[in-house]
């Protein structure tokens, strides 16, 4: 009994150790990515060396910053957005495989169905700090939020359900030990639809027409400050953190890899690098969408390529059995 209370204790130490230190280095990649991509001096020089302390002096500022509740905001609502935010990531994280042989914070049957909708909730904080600000851009940003929120859900859940109908089961360690490679290009549209669908309930560019600053100010975080902001920040990166680990776990085959099983852990981490350098890539290269933009997106292109997604999967389950 103290064996499998230990075993548990270590996982979740794992899962919040991750949870704690990879956000924060994205954001700080982020930072060093967008400068040598636009040129931009400034993240360069914080510290000396290649501005190693920026991240830092950013956490430093946000900690000096008054924290501000507006006089006419639902104070309660307010205060707890931030933590609806991020904590539901935290969640997602104990779910995902990292290696063979059970390597997850923990096993749940229904892992797909976990995953997504805890997901979700965490869209729901960006609703709760735009109806609570008292502010006409905020309650706008939480608006567009969620007509983004019902536009992308589905394309989201679709896909995944694609990958689902192939290994069998919906659970993550389940489709990882049924996971082909050759799923690989039969699974690609599908994977792409809802790498892009992930990005756009992130808000991530060019889906951040909720945020957008030269319209509404901040969206929904407008009036926030100091550390409250700074959460919502660290949100959006462990959002990217969890969207980029499931893409790779549900389309890339998660620790599968040339490497022997007990590298799976070092061959999740690079697929799940490199899909977050694109995450960076496309902020720094493509222009904000309109809001009709947007959902002509995901209505006229993303849901038609999952529901073919679906249906070839189908297709190709019924050929093969």
């Amino acid at each position: 009994m103290s064996t499998d209370v230990l075993d548990v204790a270590l996982r979740l130490l794992a899962v919040f150790l991750v949870f704690l230190v990879f956000p924060l280095v994205l954001g700080q990649t982020e930072h060093k990515v967008m400068a040598h991509m636009q040129g931009r001096l400034g993240p360069m020089y914080a510290g000396g060396f290649h501005g190693w302390a920026q991240l830092l002096a950013d956490g430093v500022k946000f900690a000096q910053k008054e924290d501000i509740v507006p006089a006419g905001a639902d104070r309660r609502i307010f205060q707890l957005a931030p933590a609806v935010a991020l904590l539901p990531y935290l969640l997602v994280l104990v779910a995902i495989p990292i290696g063979p042989d059970n390597a997850v914070g923990q096993f749940v049957d229904a892992g797909i169905f976990f995953v997504l909708a805890v997901m979700g909730v965490g869209v729901l904080g960006s609703l709760m700090a735009g109806w609570a600000s008292a502010n006409k851009f905020s309650l706008l940003g939480g608006l567009r939020t969620a007509a983004q929120l019902m536009a992308y859900e589905l394309p989201l859940l679709l896909t995944a359900a694609s990958v689902a109908m192939a290994a069998g089961t919906v659970s993550l360690p389940g489709i990882l030990d049924a996971f082909e490679w050759w799923w690989v290009p039969w699974q690609a549209v599908g994977g792409l639809v809802f790498f892009t669908a992930g990005l756009a309930e992130l808000q991530r560019p060019p889906f951040d027409a909720p945020v957008a600053d030269s319209e509404i100010i901040f969206g929904a975080y407008t009036e926030y400050s100091g550390l409250r902001f700074a959460l919502f920040l660290l949100a959006e990166y462990a959002g990217i953190v969890v969207l980029c680990a499931l893409t790779s776990v549900l389309f890339l085959g998660g620790w599968h890899g040339p490497w022997p099983d007990g590298l799976g852990w070092l061959w999740m981490l690079l697929k799940t690098a490199v899909l977050a350098f694109v995450v960076i890539w496309l902020r720094v290269t493509y222009p904000r969408l309109r809001e009709d933009q947007l959902q002509r997106l995901a209505w006229t292109v993303l849901i038609p390529l999952a529901l073919a997604q679906i249906a070839l999967t189908g297709v190709v389950k019924v050929v093969i059995s």
